[in-house]
């Protein structure tokens, strides 16, 4: 037994121990008191601990006061001077074996003092510098974390404004060029030149453009928004979120399939005619790109009329609920691990997203100014939820990539990388061998089509406002030659700053080099041009060995930009 403590956790001798005959007190491990009549000489159990112990005897004082506790207490108080003076003595014995200190002799082990143990742990020390790279690396996380949100928002403001440049030009320049082709159309006949030669292939697809435009804003006449809009009010706030969330997974599968069938329509449109045909024909594609950008709009609608309807609520709870669903995302991409290139994917579908979300922000203020029949004051009450929305999109986009980065390694210079790589697409598509539009370079690297939100746009602002009158057409007008010079200025900028971009990030040889050309199927062997070129083999007629024409100084291999982040 021992002094206040279960004796099931030590190892238990007994021995006989006599006692005073006159005013003695025996404390037991049950918590029993002996009186002198009752206890002469008896057994104590005592833990061994080490050392012996002896019971002591105590003043008539003493036993008062300790009669007067609960038999737990009595045993506390009864151990701690014991177990303080059995832990001085022995480390006043074992002082000359441990001076060097706690433990530095094998015998202190079995002799640990409880006073060099609380003085070890309050002035221990240790010595970062054993593990320096450790600490170093830890130290650049940090920084790297501090730098993210500069360096990601240096990348979706260029971002924004490529998308941005992307969408004016189907309401400012795109206009102008389907009359150019119009024109040219008119024009060329009429002088003697063939009809193989009317349109060139960027005319055609810009022909094609402004028909599914003209087709989709007029099959939009049919769908009516208030009806949409208070129907989705009708419904509760849980099924609304629901919705939401189906409608974001809709947009982007629409997105990543619908730019295939815009490019489908346009390469079978401009296809040369001397090849053999392996499509369906141009009428079946052209109704497969109409009938996808109608319903793009159409889910886009649905999305503005949710976020409508989240602005006019009296609590705002769908609108908390809706923002809540952002930092849902960080719980499903941090926790991922993410390569250089997967980064790049993900912060391509982030631009997108950020300048669709402003979009249909400016869709929703255009519908409530309409309803309060363009009251200013209520444009300040608007603001506040738009800003709220605006701001948990920057904060999410920030929390997510700066812990990405920190959990997967990768640097914050990767985003200047990604930036040049955006820049490299938009400097290739002003070259003389550009073998696409720019708006489609954007499209096919961001999953940004602008096409249907344009349909939505041109439809929310012909409903929301009344043209009548010369002035007012006057305005429109001056509105377009606005859009216009925003449009220029923009891209000016632009491409001003892609260029300086391209050249820091030393890629600007890759602009000269050829895109790639798929010879024609007939063609087993190079024509007699390309042999001619073709360096000969030592000794051997061209035509018995002739060399690939791959191989040509004049027929360079090309090789995609930023190879890496593709």
């Amino acid at each position: 037994m021992f002094f206040g403590c279960n004796s099931a956790f030590f190892l238990l001798q007994t021995r006989p121990v006599e006692f005073n005959q006159k005013g003695s007190v025996v404390v037991s491990s049950d918590h029993r008191t002996f009186s002198q009549s009752s206890s002469g000489s008896s057994k104590c159990s005592l833990a061994d601990c080490r050392r012996a112990c002896t019971c002591t005897g105590f003043s008539r004082g003493t036993r008062l006061a300790l009669q007067g506790l609960s038999p737990w207490w009595c045993s506390v108080l009864l151990m701690v001077p014991l177990l303080l003076w059995s832990q001085l003595s022995a480390s006043q014995s074992l002082g000359p074996l441990c001076g060097s200190g706690i433990f530095a002799h094998p015998s202190c082990d079995h002799y640990p003092s409880l006073t060099r143990f609380i003085c070890a742990e309050l002035t221990r020390g240790y010595f970062l510098e054993h593990n320096e790279a450790k600490y170093k690396e830890r130290r650049e996380r940090v920084y790297t974390c501090m730098r993210i949100p500069k360096e990601l928002e240096k990348l979706m403001i260029f971002g924004f404004f490529l998308c941005a440049d992307a969408f004016l030009y189907v309401f400012t320049l795109l206009p102008l060029r389907v009359l150019l082709a119009l024109l040219r159309m008119l024009t060329l006949p009429c002088c003697g030149f063939r009809s193989a030669c009317l349109l060139q292939p960027a005319q055609v697809c810009d022909m094609l453009k402004g028909l599914i435009l003209l087709l989709c804003f007029s099959m939009m006449h049919y769908v009516d928004y208030s009806m949409m809009y208070h129907l989705i009010r009708g419904q509760s706030v849980i099924k609304l979120y629901i919705i939401y969330n189906m409608l974001e997974v809709a947009d982007r599968l629409f997105s990543s399939f619908g730019q295939d069938i815009l490019d489908a329509l346009y390469w079978t449109a401009t296809e040369p005619k001397e090849r053999k045909r392996d499509n369906i024909g141009l009428i079946p594609h052209f109704l497969m790109a109409v009938f996808y950008v109608f319903l793009h709009s159409i889910l886009i609608m649905v999305q503005a009329s949710t976020l409508n309807v989240a602005f006019n609520s009296h609590n705002k709870s769908l609108l908390t609920i809706m923002m809540s669903n952002n930092f849902v995302e960080i719980k499903g991409s941090v926790f991922k691990k993410f390569e250089k290139n997967n980064l790049f994917q993900m912060s391509n579908s982030d631009i997108k997203e950020r300048f669709t979300s402003y979009v249909l922000l400016l869709i929703v203020c255009l519908r409530n100014m309409e309803q309060f029949s363009w009251n200013p004051e209520h444009l300040w009450v608007l603001l506040p939820d738009v800003f709220m929305v605006v701001y948990s999109e920057v904060a999410v986009d920030i929390i997510k990539h700066a812990f990405i980065t920190k959990f997967n390694d990768i640097p914050a210079d990767v985003y200047s990388e990604y930036r040049a790589s955006l820049a490299f697409d938009l400097v290739s598509s002003r070259q003389k061998n550009a073998y696409t539009d720019y708006s489609d370079s954007v499209a096919r690297r961001m999953g940004f089509i602008p096409l249907p939100l344009a349909v939505l746009l041109i439809r929310v602002v012909m409903s929301s406002m009344k043209v009548q009158g010369a002035m007012s057409y006057s305005c429109v007008f001056l509105f377009y030659l606005g859009l216009v010079t925003m449009k220029v200025l923009n891209s000016i900028v632009l491409l001003g700053k892609s260029c300086v971009y391209v050249k820091r990030a030393k890629m600007e040889e890759k602009l000269f080099e050829r895109p790639p050309t798929a010879p024609p199927a007939s063609a087993k062997s190079p024509s007699r041009a390309d042999v001619t070129r073709c360096p000969k083999a030592s000794g051997k007629a061209p035509s018995s060995h002739p060399v690939p024409v791959r191989n040509c100084q004049t027929s360079n291999s090309w090789r995609k930009p930023s190879a890496a982040l593709r």
